[in-house]
């Protein structure tokens, strides 16, 4: 059974990998970097680790389980959020928040539940129709907008509908997706 910190952001839940004792971290590659003195830690899944500290104003909770993942989709990546801004859109309009750089990490975990097996995940979503809403910058006036992204070049009504309601319908690339794509639907 592995233990995990659950730590929360504002577009969804995150974990890290949690060792109170060097008994736990005898198979990892941390065993002989990781002293007594040092534990409890958390890895942080990018080759590094950290004190664990439970005042963490993030912190939530720490869990048990045999699962390869601790979370569901709906807790990493708020679905339907009130307040989402950036992330990926599925066809029937559904959003999944991500941060401003978790664009990728969301497309695995979507791609796990919806399309296991899949290859390249941002692709395979892009292919399925899933719209990925990013952050651009104008690189000039250094000013931050939302874009509306489709591999395909086509958006679905309730997409547009969902657009409306984000505030994003009179986004240039997304009078251009719903123009283009209208007549079909």
């Amino acid at each position: 059974m592995k233990k995990y910190a659950i730590y929360k952001a504002e577009t969804g839940y995150y974990y890290y990998e949690y060792f109170d004792s060097l008994d736990q971290l005898s198979d990892t590659v941390f065993a002989d970097l990781i002293s007594e003195y040092q534990l409890p830690v958390v890895l942080d899944g990018s080759g590094g680790f950290f004190h664990f500290d439970e005042n963490d104003f993030n912190f939530v909770k720490l869990m048990e389980t045999d699962d390869q993942c601790p979370l569901p989709l709906e807790m990493m990546y708020f679905k339907n959020s009130p307040d989402f801004k950036l992330g990926w859109m599925s066809p029937e309009g559904d959003t999944y928040s991500c941060s401003y750089t978790g664009h990728t990490n969301a497309a695995v975990a979507i791609t796990a539940k919806f399309f296991p097996g899949a290859k390249l995940p941002e692709r395979t979503l892009g292919k399925a129709g899933w719209l990925k809403i990013i952050d651009s910058w104008d690189g000039t006036e250094r000013t931050h907008s939302q874009f509306v992204y489709s591999l395909t070049g086509k958006i679905t009504k309730r997409q547009a509908d969902k657009l409306f309601d984000l505030g994003l319908y009179m986004n240039e690339e997304v009078r251009k997706l719903v123009k283009d794509c209208e007549n079909n639907w």
